[in-house]
């Protein structure tokens, strides 16, 4: 598993953010990506179960921006990614009025591998040996390779409002 830097300029202590995105995150956002398919255009990824690291699909389908917007969870922070009309590909982190504060503070660091000290870069020495920062690819989004950017997701948002 990658680990993290708390500082690179003074070497830092290594800490992983211990997110494990599932490989049916991987396996739906592919779906959604493969152009012949219309099932599915969105997904919504959170906490499995009672886990504190483990990431899997809690809701996917299709019906664009209206249909993952309506499918938002209450209780839980979670992430997700669609097709846009467009043909584009946007991601998203939501976190519900009810979720627990722990929860809000953990899914805030797993979102792109990041610690609260420091951000999802690791380092490594060259052919020169000068370090360098390499990003690390272990946080949420790095599962949803391709897209665009992020956006703000809220319960009822129509693609026209993104």
């Amino acid at each position: 598993m990658p680990t993290l830097q708390t500082d690179p300029r003074s070497g830092g202590v290594k800490k992983s953010s211990g997110v494990n995105v599932l490989p049916i995150v991987g396996e739906t956002w592919a779906k959604i990506r493969d152009d012949s398919n219309h099932e599915v255009d969105w997904l919504i990824a959170s906490f499995d179960g009672k886990s504190k690291t483990d990431i899997t699909v809690v809701a996917s389908g299709s019906g664009g921006v209206e249909g993952c917007s309506s499918s938002l969870p209450e209780n839980c922070a979670c992430y997700g990614g669609m097709r846009l009309s467009s043909g584009r590909f946007v991601t998203f982190y939501y976190v519900g009025e009810g979720t627990p504060i722990m929860q809000r503070g953990r899914a805030s660091m797993f979102k792109n591998g990041e610690t609260s000290l420091g951000s999802s870069f690791q380092t490594r020495e060259n052919q020169l040996n000068f370090k360098t920062l390499d990003p690390v690819g272990e946080g949420v989004f790095n599962a949803m390779e391709g897209c665009d950017r992020e956006v703000d997701m809220s319960p009822g948002l129509k693609e026209s409002g993104i």
